[in-house]
């Protein structure tokens, strides 16, 4: 029988349309090999949204999000709208849209592809076999503590003011989701902190240790965010699972991306406790490509495919994306940011042909 599934589409500005109409051919064909029927609506997001509407996030937009089962999100932002009010920013969109589907959850693979591990800055014998799932709080933390702001002070200097708070249970429900994620994964848990220096870290910290009597297969263990980023660098093949505050996960999981060699490669899931995720590319816009068929569309792709895993629960047709991803990439087709001698060059039209095919052909 015929399983439906609604889906959301924010193609948002630069590079995002492209890579997006590329992600739902690839989908329509899959809906056809498993009897998978996707009902796409689209909708407006950051600097499209400003554009048409003066907001990055119009209420629409998350009107048609709720009412769906999965949101597809492409790329935000871009020079044009640099200039703007924090609030009408198209960034101030995506932390909206994070905030109004109760998406406190973010993961991030950074996976070497032993296709492309030549292409990272680090050495093989580094790279070579690292497999890391960054688990992020993505709903509190600095990013959303009050008070915040740019102030006066009574002499008359302005002060700019971030707040870093968390409360036992936001702590306690992303520590669940990282036991839960190193569980179907190999076991290893690494919580990330400051508790040396933070108030708030040293609560984190004790939520998450106490969380680890639950989750006795899993070894828990406790990095401070510093000594983190250096270990990634150093030795990242230690790493399993990490689970980490708003601010650390934003610059750890870019940090870890990057070991792949190519941000253009990598996905991302948005969870919440219920209704859609949201699933997106971890690359920006890249405004400066935008409309000259030179985007790396494979992220978004691999965005769907985690669309299907963990948002749709059809883990068959994630793995048949993932698996053509994988035959491209062996095949030696190469979009511009992670082409190497030898390699063939194609733009983003052409390697979602030459996905269409690869998928066509692993039906057959």
């Amino acid at each position: 029988m015929t399983r439906q599934h609604r889906i959301t589409l924010l193609p948002g500005d630069g590079i995002g349309p492209e890579i997006l109409a590329v992600t739902v051919d690839v989908l329509k064909v899959i809906g056809k090999q498993f009897d998978l029927n996707f009902e796409f609506t689209e909708a407006l997001i950051g600097g499209a949204a400003i554009d048409a509407t003066g907001n990055p996030l119009p209420e629409e937009t998350l009107k048609i999000c709720r009412n769906s089962d999965a949101v597809l999100l492409a790329a935000i932002g871009g020079y044009k709208w640099d200039n703007l009010p924090r609030h009408q920013r198209p960034e101030t969109g995506l932390l909206g849209i994070r905030a109004g589907l109760g998406l406190f959850a973010n993961l991030r693979p950074a996976t070497i592809l032993p296709q492309l591990i030549d292409a990272s800055t680090l050495k093989r014998e580094v790279v070579e076999g690292v497999d890391i799932m960054v688990v992020r709080e993505l709903t509190g933390g600095i990013y959303f503590g009050q008070p915040k702001g740019i102030f006066e002070t009574e002499s008359g200097e302005k002060r700019g003011v971030n707040t870093m708070a968390y409360t036992e249970s936001e702590i306690d429900r992303i520590a669940q989701i990282g036991f839960e994620t190193a569980q179907k994964r190999r076991g290893k848990l690494c919580s990330v902190d400051k508790a040396n220096v933070l108030d708030v870290s040293q609560l984190w910290r004790d939520r998450v240790t106490l969380m680890a009597e639950k989750y006795p297969d899993v070894e828990l263990s406790h990095l401070y965010v510093d000594n983190a980023a250096m270990q990634l660098v150093r030795n990242p093949k230690q790493f399993d699972t990490i689970v980490t505050g708003n601010l650390f996960g934003d610059i750890l999981s870019d940090a870890a991306a990057m070991l792949t060699g190519s941000i253009g490669m990598l996905p991302s899931a948005s969870l919440g406790s219920d209704g859609p995720g949201l699933f997106e590319p971890v690359h920006g816009s890249a405004p400066d490509i935008a409309g000259l068929d030179k985007a790396n569309p494979l992220a978004q792709v691999l965005s769907a495919a985690m669309m299907l895993k963990y948002g749709l629960n059809e883990p068959e047709a994630a793995d048949q994306i993932e698996q053509a991803v994988l035959a491209v990439l062996e095949k030696g087709y190469r979009t511009g940011d992670i082409m190497s001698e030898g390699m063939t060059l194609v733009g983003c039209k052409g390697m979602g042909e030459v996905l269409i095919n690869v998928l066509e052909s692993l039906q057959g």
